[in-house]
């Protein structure tokens, strides 16, 4: 059974800097693209960050341009996020997603959900004073 588990979500104030890890464990995701996305009530699920296989690719979104660092671990088959400057905008439950057949070897940013295949519970971040 493939399980992403998220850990590192935090309540914290403006400006600070927070890292998210996702570990992916029932099947290796090395050959995949990895991504993390972010929700808040009522709103659709939005793309952050995204990792090609090799860890070459890296792409974010422009709300986290400049302010955000993706890297993965293949050996620990795993994937981090790390985050600076954070605004109270910031604030939602981050995911962790691993890529299905079309990301395989891709080096593409893969900014849609429907792209992947295999999603964590989520871990809550929040940015307020």
């Amino acid at each position: 059974q493939v399980q992403l588990v998220e850990s590192g979500g935090s309540s914290v104030h403006p400006g600070a800097s927070l890292s998210l890890a996702c570990v992916a464990s029932g099947r290796t995701f090395s050959q995949n693209t990895m991504g993390w996305f972010r929700q808040i009530p009522g709103k659709d699920r939005e793309f952050v960050a995204s990792i090609s296989w090799d860890g070459l690719g890296q792409f974010y979104a422009d709300s986290l341009k400049g302010r955000s660092t993706i890297n993965r671990d293949n050996a620990r088959n795993s994937v981090y996020l790390h985050m600076h400057r954070l605004r109270p905008e910031d604030t939602a439950v981050y995911y962790c997603a691993a890529g299905g057949d079309r990301t395989r070897l891709s080096e593409t940013a893969h900014n849609a959900a429907g792209d992947y295949d295999y999603w964590g519970q989520g871990t809550q971040v929040t940015v307020s004073s």
